[in-house]
């Protein structure tokens, strides 16, 4: 009887501890997750995969990360049950919740897991004459695939000056590999490409060529972040210069330009406990997911809780009241 009660009282406490779906603890969770990314050069894959295999490593809830065509392919395969887990741009995740630009209806079956860092919009050029965005006009510029968030990027990007993405300037719509592709085999002139910087597509150009990136001024950079909420101000970083080989005559200024977030969202029926788990294996981990990948400098746990758009799951919920954080959730 002792013996019963006294199990009794083992699996009541740990029924009561936070949801870390460890096996050997067997706690709730450990449900087998597939997480869309991004293009295999692009940030969301590469940290995306870092981030699944610590995510299994530390827990029970097993992440499988796989390419994508990005941010709306991302929501479009969770609402169609193809992914549970999905990285998406902050904008993008706004337009999909409220029906908008790149979705005709309102798609709400997703919650936020975490705000995880933020991706600026980067005009690469192996051009030195192209140093404005006024300079794209009458180009072949790369922007981003059909429909993408790169896509609508480069359309606010253009609009504020003056630049319509369909007539003053000839469109491609291509990955961030095939971009920089055709950069190379001087099939277009400049490309957009929306993602973490330093980004592995233009680091391995770079590594080969003279590469340019085309930055704001500053008049044009605030009428576009007061046009829009999902963009910031933004300067790169010395550790971006480096990685790109910055090769302006002018090199040592600084670039400006906007960055968006670089949201992860999940189903509404991915259970509390793994996303908890999600959290978990990331911001307990933080200092190894940084030995692996650059990205993980950035985690910030009051940056997570910073999206508004989109309600957080139940179980980021949890995870952030548990660090004396309060999020919206649905």
């Amino acid at each position: 009887m002792r013996k019963i009660v006294a199990l009794s009282m083992i699996l009541a406490l740990a029924f009561a501890l936070p949801a870390v779906a460890d096996e050997k603890a067997g706690l709730p969770g450990g449900t087998k997750l597939i997480f869309t990314t991004g293009g295999a050069q692009g940030t969301y894959y590469g940290f995306g995969g870092v981030l699944a295999g610590k995510v299994g490593e530390k827990t029970s809830t097993t992440i499988t990360a796989i390419t994508s065509g990005g941010s709306k392919a991302n929501i479009e395969a969770m609402d169609d049950g193809d992914a549970q887990l999905g990285f998406v741009q902050s904008d993008v995740g706004a337009y999909a919740y409220r029906g908008m630009r790149l979705f005709e209806e309102k798609i709400t079956n997703f919650s936020t897991v975490a705000n995880l860092y933020l991706e600026q919009v980067q005009i690469v050029t192996l051009d030195p004459t192209i140093r404005t965005v006024a300079d794209l006009k009458g180009k072949n510029v790369s922007v981003g695939a059909a429909g993408s968030g790169t896509y609508f990027n480069a359309v606010d990007v253009l609009e504020v000056y003056g630049l319509d993405i369909n007539k003053d300037i000839k469109p491609t719509y291509q990955s961030f590999g095939d971009s920089v592709e055709a950069l190379l085999d001087g099939k277009i002139d400049a490309a957009f490409i929306v993602a973490g910087a330093p980004t592995t597509a233009v680091t391995s150009l770079a590594a080969t060529r003279k590469v340019y990136l085309v930055g704001f001024d500053d008049e044009h950079v605030l009428m576009l972040v007061a046009k829009s909420p999902y963009y910031s101000v933004h300067k790169f970083s010395n550790e971006v210069k480096e990685a790109y080989k910055f090769n302006r005559e002018d090199e040592d200024d600084d670039v400006t330009t906007v960055a968006v977030g670089a949201v992860v969202i999940a189903r509404d029926d991915v259970s509390a406990a793994d996303v908890y788990n999600f959290l978990y294996g990331v911001f307990e981990n933080k200092d190894e997911i940084t030995a692996a990948h650059a990205k993980g400098a950035e985690l910030d746990l009051n940056f997570a809780a910073s999206y508004t758009a989109v309600p957080y799951h139940p179980g980021a919920v949890k995870y952030f009241a548990e660090r004396g954080i309060k999020v919206a959730g649905k």
